[in-house]
């Protein structure tokens, strides 16, 4: 505890008001503290502060520095503070000087040591300090306060640091938080370093000598626990760092006491056995009177330790600032692990277990780092039974935490306590977080594959459950066993590669013993137990590859770790030596593995990838040669023998690896592929020719359809990787795909890899005519060929078979995205090679989206069986994903302006009604299409929107629009989803929402020439729609719009306002009041001409103004919707205040048109003003004929473009 404070008498200098006169220690340079005796209590004295502090300043440098700055010599540091801050010297060193200071005037010294924790905290002000000479002084907690001096804009805190009563100054301006502990950058977080450092070794330092003088420490700990308490976050955070830094050296002071003591005792009692029977002497008194020195230190430094932590981290644990709440549970973590027998029992506990509930993710982070130092030693593991039973699911919990961070540090306890904490977790336990190994975040992943590889793989096995093999022990292959039993019981078998990088780090010798893991797959156990299963097989051949991966690619596979990873030096050595490991051994052992799997297409499609890993310079060497043989032989054979698409590409990936012209082995791969090639298309040759023969194909065998279909299949896998183009393959496939087109006999197992194998042939024909020069006619022939193939695919939209129609549209449209971007040669040759789809196709395109995209039927009656079965197959997926599939590969020809963008129109129909399935596929087309083109992007939708409200007039039965229909609100809706993608950004899209209400008026009025108001346009109620696009507007474009809107409307619509009430509606979203209505018909003659200018139902003016309507009325035409009919005269008012145009306009920039259509025609308004007396200085808008003498023509020449 705080020992009590020194009597009066014994206060040197007393005097009788109390005041203790010392000599005022400097104050300092950098932040022009400063430190008085005294108080301040009159306005008057703290007006002079600033003042006081900077006569000080100067005052003092002449007798603190030692050195003055002399031709750019760098000025030693002052202030304690200083010091400390730079670093400069050892802080032994500085704390043996501060104790010599305190030995000579320990006042002076400790107003230092005071000054120095106030410029910690980044106090810019300055400390006075009275003495505090009475305990019945009932003023002491009334002076414990901050107040405010709104005169001098200074605040002032009073606490006690005994045996004072200090006043701290400080700006306002204090409160941004920006002190030294939180300012960024090395140097403040060298000075945090310095600054622990600095408590640390003044604990140190001081416990031979004035530690226990009963005021040092009482006055250090009064002063931390009154800025502790204080409100300003910088004492707050700053004392309560110093003070738990401080109680972690006295923790250690007291453990080293310990040690003395237990030293102490030893040599007392060998002392005392010594002198026994003799007479004592002085060597065992001096024994004994130091071992009752050292039973009194340990009391004293309690107390200390008590008074800090009752009056600092019990109330500074919860506070509001995550970062002090950090400290203080970090350092009882220390606590805990450095002096157990004081701190580790359940009442200090209890702190860190209720800590991790924290909403901050550091002070949860902070208990588990302090956790784990105490579950890690085992002597005190007993110690925490209560603490694991009661916190054991929080703990658990948190390997789910939103803090990447803090799941990890939850998983590394929990696999200290599994390792040192019998029984704290349960089999359940274990299983749940052997599954985190499969999560994208590799730091957790990795440390669950910790727990994983040494709780379950690694285990201690009898011996005797071993296996034998050439007479010795392996547990390696127990310990594989056990991982395949886990990846199998998983059910996670795509996700292999995860596993194996989350075990890599710790069971790197188990995943890379290649020889053992393949010794297991082709050994023959005579015990059927020992043996492997089918599925436990093809279980480990996935982590070979997988391992093989890790080891040859020496980063995380996709979806962990972001970035791949930059490996040093010594990685890539141990990389390339892994790598020429991997080749010496499975050219060996692979030829084998594909024997005896040859029958198995998913091991042979795993096996298959292998080589690819390979070190390929290897095969060079005259041993080795032999295998590549065999290598071969056995891939030709799973060519021959296999038709499964995956195991095709396999091998055919597998050729393209060897097939390398800079490899000693090229000639001998060249031409084993040749060979091969050869013999496919031979047999490819025979099999067609055998097909026409018997009948023109229509009485094929059903064996004879299953080999071309077969060797169709291989070439193509084959062509996919490889050019074969001299073979003239596109002819054959384009003969096949014609005869079908005449006859429709061909099953659809061999249309569809004609498709494909025609598509390979024309990509390879055009990648050979970019690198090399090709005449005229052979570009041209290939420009047939591309049309030709355009064309056949169109003609396979209508098959019979879904499939095919689907294979030919994605098909189309890759081709279409690769033959309309060819790059133009020098020449100017490859250019001719450039084709866009006529109209008729994109016809055919078009229509076969909204067939098989967007129908609610099945498609047609003769597909419904068949979607019948893929419905029963689970397949409703698959389905889903191919119509996305197709509708993307649609879009993004539009996107790249190879389909004109109007065919977009078509698709975003269907934005509502299909949002879930295509929703954002429709959007990211939206958006990129604006981006490309605002104009033509803003035309494609008004063009959708006038398509369905042209359908929903169709559907009336000739009895117009009727706006309470479902269908007429389903196109408002989708007019208001189309309004939210312009976002908020007014000015960018501007010009966009400008040509849609210019598209928009245009078309509710198309029509109308000629009626002469006798009866409503068509299409007006279209306007009820564009209001949906209203709130897009600018201010000023409002006004643009309705004068627009005027050029159409007729006369005798205001008189008939309950028929025109769509018109009201629109004129409604567009003006707000008749202000912004009186300020649109002032600009009425800016906007260009229209199409029916010269009508009579162009609007006129009239003496300066409109006729005027007093018809009023109002329509209900759907439910909760009442429309407004009326249609207010726009005759000036008298008096009515105008807004100018200019100050409008200024903010905006002018509506300018396209870049691409022309501009429009110009016009000059002259706008009359009447002169205003002045006293009122508003803008009169006046009629034609109220002109006065004094009227000032103003001349605004505008060039007003809608677009």
């Amino acid at each position: 505890m705080i020992a009590e404070p020194n009597s009066v008498v014994n206060l040197p200098n007393h005097k009788e008001n109390g005041i203790h006169e010392e000599i005022v220690p400097e104050p300092t340079a950098q932040n022009g503290n400063c430190l008085r005796n005294g108080s301040v209590k009159t306005i008057k004295g703290k007006r002079k502060i600033r003042e006081q502090c900077e006569n000080r300043r100067r005052n003092s440098s002449s007798s603190r520095r030692s050195n003055q700055p002399q031709n750019g010599d760098v000025v030693e540091a002052v202030t304690l503070f200083e010091v400390v801050s730079m670093g400069k010297r050892a802080m032994q060193s500085v704390v043996d000087d501060w104790v010599e200071a305190y030995k000579k005037d320990r006042d002076v010294a400790l107003l230092d040591l005071i000054n120095f924790f106030i410029q910690c905290s980044g106090c810019q002000g300055m400390v006075t300090a009275e003495m505090f000479q009475s305990l019945q002084n009932c003023d002491v907690m009334q002076k414990m306060t901050e107040t405010f001096d709104e005169e001098t804009g200074l605040q002032y805190k009073k606490f006690m640091a005994y045996p004072w009563i200090l006043t701290v100054t400080w700006p306002v301006d204090m409160e941004n938080e920006d002190y030294p502990l939180v300012k960024p950058g090395s140097y403040w977080k060298k000075f945090r370093a310095n600054f622990c450092e600095f408590n640390a070794v003044l604990i140190q330092q001081c416990q031979c000598s004035i530690l226990s003088d009963s005021y040092l420490m009482d006055t250090i700990i009064s002063l931390l626990t009154g800025l502790a308490d204080s409100m300003v976050r910088a004492f707050r955070h700053t004392s309560t760092l110093a003070a738990m830094k401080l109680l972690t050296a006295l923790v250690n002071l007291n453990l080293s006491l310990d040690a003395s003591k237990r030293n102490l005792e030893r040599l007392y009692e060998v002392e005392k056995n010594r002198t026994t029977g003799k007479r004592t002497n002085s060597r065992l008194d001096q024994l004994e009177k130091k071992r009752k020195e050292y039973e009194q230190k340990p009391l004293e430094i309690e107390n200390m330790m008590n008074a800090i932590f009752k009056g600092i981290f019990l109330q500074r644990y919860r506070d509001i600032v995550p970062e002090i709440r950090a400290i203080c549970i970090e350092e009882m973590g220390s606590w805990m692990k450095i002096y157990p027998s004081t701190f580790l029992n359940d009442s200090y506990l209890k702190y860190i277990g209720w800590m991790l509930y924290d909403k901050q993710p550091e002070v949860r982070l902070k208990c588990l780092q302090g956790l784990q130092g105490i579950y890690d030693q085992k002597e005190l593991v007993s110690k925490m039974d209560l603490f694991t039973s009661r916190f054991k699911d929080r703990i658990m919990s948190m390997t789910l935490d939103k803090d990447h961070e803090v799941a990890v540090q939850a998983m590394k306890l929990l696999m200290i306590m599994s390792q040192n904490c019998e029984d704290s977790l349960s089999s359940e336990d274990c299983e749940t977080l052997y599954q985190f190994v499969y999560t994208t975040h590799r730091p957790l992943a990795v440390a669950a594959g910790e727990l994983l590889y040494k709780r379950l793989i690694v285990q201690e096995i009898d011996t005797e459950t071993f296996s034998k093999r050439n007479g010795k022990l392996e547990p390696i292959a127990s310990q594989l066993k056990t991982l395949i039993i886990f990846f199998m019981e998983s059910e996670l078998h795509s996700h292999v590669t995860y596993l194996v990088d989350s075990l890599w780090d710790w069971s790197m010798s188990l995943l890379k013993d290649w020889g053992g893991m393949t010794a297991l797959l082709l050994e023959n156990a005579d015990n059927q137990k020992e043996a492997l299963s089918d599925t436990q097989e093809s279980a480990l051949i996935e982590i070979i590859l997988a391992t093989v991966r890790e080891a040859a690619e020496g980063h995380p596979p996709v979806g962990r770790g972001g970035a791949k990873k930059i490996l040093s030096t010594k990685e890539k050595k141990i990389q390339v030596e892994d790598s020429i490991k991997i080749t010496e051994h499975f050219i060996v052992v692979l030829p084998q593995l594909l024997a005896k799997y040859s029958e198995d297409a998913e091991k042979l499609t795993n096996l298959l990838q292998i080589p690819q890993y390979f070190y390929l310079d290897l095969y060079g060497t005259g041993p080795l040669e032999k295998h590549l043989d065999a290598l071969l032989r056995e891939v030709k054979a799973i060519v021959m023998d296999h038709s499964n698409m995956d195991v095709l590409e396999s091998c055919s990936r597998l050729y393209y690896n060897l097939y390398n012209e800079e490899l000693p082995i090229y000639n001998k791969v060249a031409l084993a592929r040749t060979e091969l090639v050869d013999e496919l298309v031979d047999q490819l040759n025979q099999l067609w020719g055998s097909f026409l023969s018997e009948g023109e194909g229509r009485c094929a065998e059903e064996e004879g359809i299953h080999c071309i279909y077969s060797t169709l299949r291989r070439i193509t896998a084959f062509h996919n990787a490889h050019d074969l183009s001299k073979w003239n393959l596109y002819d054959k496939m384009s003969e096949l795909l014609v005869f079908e087109m005449e006859h429709s006999c061909l099953p659809v197992q061999i249309i569809l890899p004609a498709l494909q194998c025609a598509y390979f042939a024309l990509l390879w024909q055009l990648a050979s005519a970019a690198k090399k020069l090709s005449s005229k006619e052979n570009l041209f022939l290939l420009k047939t060929h591309l049309r030709h193939y355009c064309h056949i695919c169109s003609c396979y939209f209508s098959h019979s078979n879904r499939d095919v129609r689907e294979k030919a549209f994605m098909v189309l449209c890759d081709f279409l995205m690769i033959v309309s971007h060819q790059d133009t040669s020098d020449d100017g040759t490859l250019g001719l090679l450039e084709y866009f789809p006529s109209e008729t196709l994109q016809s055919k395109m078009l229509l076969f989206i909204q067939d098989h995209i967007f129908t609610e039927e099945e498609d047609k009656a003769k597909d419904l069986a068949e979607e019948e079965d893929r419905n029963k197959d689970g397949q409703k997926l698959d389905i889903l994903h191919m119509k996305r599939c197709l509708l993307a590969a649609y879009c993004k020809l539009i996107i790249h302006n190879v389909i004109e963008m109007t065919a977009a129109a078509e698709i975003y129909k269907h934005y509502m009604k299909s949002y879930n399935d295509f929703g954002d596929i429709i959007k990211e087309t939206l958006s990129r299409t604006r981006h490309n083109d605002k104009i033509q992007s803003a035309k494609t939708l008004i063009l959708c929107l006038q398509q369905l409200f042209q359908k929903h007039v169709e559907s009336q039965d000739g009895g117009g629009p009727d706006p309470s229909s479902a269908s007429f609100n389903h196109i408002k809706e989708l007019a208001r989803r189309f309004s939210l993608t312009f976002g908020w950004d007014q000015v960018k899209t501007r010009e966009s929402v400008a040509m849609i209400h210019k598209e928009g008026i245009e078309f509710a009025f198309q029509g109308a020439a000629g009626m002469e108001g006798k009866c409503l346009p068509p299409n007006v109620n279209f306007l009820v729609i564009l209001s949906e696009f209203s709130n897009k507007l600018l201010k000023p474009d409002k006004r643009l719009v309705y004068s627009y809107l005027l050029r159409y409307v007729p006369d005798p619509a205001l008189s008939r306002a309950d028929s025109w009430y769509a018109l009201g509606w629109y004129r409604t979203s567009l003006l707000a009041s008749e202000e912004e209505e009186s300020s649109a018909a002032s600009s009425l003659n800016e906007w260009p001409t229209v199409g029916v200018a010269k009508t009579p139902f162009k609007r006129k003016f009239s003496e300066g103004s409109l006729h005027k309507s007093d018809h009023t009325e109002t329509m209900n035409r759907t439910s909760g919707i009442h429309y407004s009919a009326h249609l207010p005269s726009l005759a000036p008012r008298s008096r009515k205040r105008l807004k100018s145009h200019n100050s409008c306009l200024q903010e905006y920039p002018p509506l300018l048109a396209s870049a691409n259509i022309k501009r429009k025609n110009s016009c000059q308004v002259v706008i009359k003003v009447e002169e205003i007396p002045s006293e009122d200085t508003d803008v009169d808008v006046v009629g034609a004929d109220q002109v006065d003498e004094k009227e000032i023509d103003i001349t605004l020449t505008r060039t007003v473009c809608l677009v």
